[in-house]
């Protein structure tokens, strides 16, 4: 019976120090999503940018190239 007490704690010990590197693990990555969120938060904003700038300079050569 003490040896299969033993045995058990040992397993649980195991178990543990997994959980621990899996929570480590967890907190990189949760780093890493929060960096490529908050990039892609970014270039999106560039885009959108662009795409007004685009608008307004076709509208400006549109009413400088329409016949008077």
């Amino acid at each position: 019976m003490y040896q299969e007490v033993r045995n058990l704690a040992r397993t649980v010990d195991r178990i543990e120090l997994k959980l621990d590197e899996v929570i480590t693990a967890t907190k990189d990555i949760r780093g890493d999503v929060a960096d490529h969120e908050a990039r892609l938060r970014t270039l999106e904003g560039t885009v959108w940018r662009a795409a007004g700038g685009a608008a307004v300079l076709g509208a400006g050569a549109g009413v400088l190239g329409w016949p008077a």
